[in-house]
């Protein structure tokens, strides 16, 4: 069995997170982390790099180097906030895809591999701790697992088990 929690970065004000953002991810340091983890990983934004390094610490676990999956972090941004917005505030990816199909699509195809990179990278019974995006975090679970989940908020993420190749996705 292999484990990730997959996470939304807090609060943000650009590509840095808020002075709320960095309080928030120090609680949830502080209420919500199972480590040891076998891998830190951000989507290499800024937010979820600096997000994951406070999860890091409070982890204690700062001797495991933070790592960089681009491909958790879409190419076409622009595209998905247009079908965000066009489909309304909170939309599901089941939302997005009566706007704009190929995008959720395509872009589930993508994200879920690079997920599935990271996921079958870890050791037997290792687990990972991931920091991305919403909603491309889940676009991604989609196309790993076939599973849709909903709109992640801030700080909010999910714990994908896989076992044999049979995922199971919990909230966290």
């Amino acid at each position: 069995m292999r484990y990730v929690e997959l996470r939304r970065h807090t609060d943000n004000d650009g590509d840095r997170l808020t002075e709320q953002g960095i309080t928030d991810a120090e609680a949830l340091g502080r209420d919500t982390l199972s480590p040891p983890y076998a891998a830190f990983v951000s989507s290499g934004a800024a937010r979820a790099t600096e997000m994951l390094t406070i999860l890091q610490r409070a982890a204690d676990q700062t001797e495991v180097p933070i790592t960089l999956e681009h491909g958790l972090r879409s190419a076409v941004e622009d595209r998905w906030r247009a079908a965000s917005k066009a489909a309304g505030k909170g939309a599901s990816l089941e939302g997005m895809r009566a706007v704009d199909a190929d995008l959720v699509e395509q872009e589930a195809r993508l994200l879920g591999t690079a997920l599935g990179r990271v996921l079958h990278a870890l050791p037997d019974g290792g687990r990972a701790l991931i920091v991305g995006h919403s909603p491309t975090n889940e676009a991604a679970v989609l196309g790993l697992t076939g599973q849709e989940i909903g709109p992640m908020s801030k700080g909010a993420g999910v714990l994908i088990i896989e076992d044999d190749g049979r995922y199971t996705v919990d909230p966290l």
